[in-house]
């Protein structure tokens, strides 16, 4: 698993970085395929994204230690949130990806099969008409 890498950033520069994730996820979230489960998920990752952005805004405008530690907790459990949703779709897409390796060996095996049930078939064929 790659590790995190510390950045250092100004309060603005988090605060632009944060907003610009938030209008990525919204892009994203306007491209993916239509159904009930992605539009589900994508309703889930809009709502933290956009919400991570707005706790960090107020963690920024915070008037005491005590405020800014209260929201930025906010916006820590909006990010946390947004990783729970990606390794849940990762780990789905995984299990798709085996499902989907695992049929088409099936069906290889299925034709395999078939070719070879035909091939003993059109023997034995062969073998009554020589006799």
């Amino acid at each position: 698993m790659a590790r995190a890498q510390l950045v250092s950033m100004t309060p603005d520069e988090l605060k632009a970085c944060t907003k610009k994730f938030a209008v990525d996820i919204i892009q994203f979230a306007r491209i993916i395929p239509r159904d009930p489960i992605n539009d589900e998920i994508a309703s889930q990752v809009t709502d933290a994204a956009t919400s991570t952005a707005a706790h960090y805004r107020a963690v920024c405008r915070a008037k005491s230690r005590a405020e800014f530690i209260n929201k930025l907790s906010g916006a820590i459990e909006e990010v946390d949130e947004l990783t729970r949703i990606f390794v849940r779709s990762r780990e789905t897409a995984r299990a798709k990806q085996r499902a989907a390796k695992q049929q088409a060996a099936k069906r290889k095996e299925s034709r395999f099969t078939n070719q070879q049930s035909t091939t003993n078939q059109q023997s034995k064929i062969s073998q009554s008409k020589i006799e």
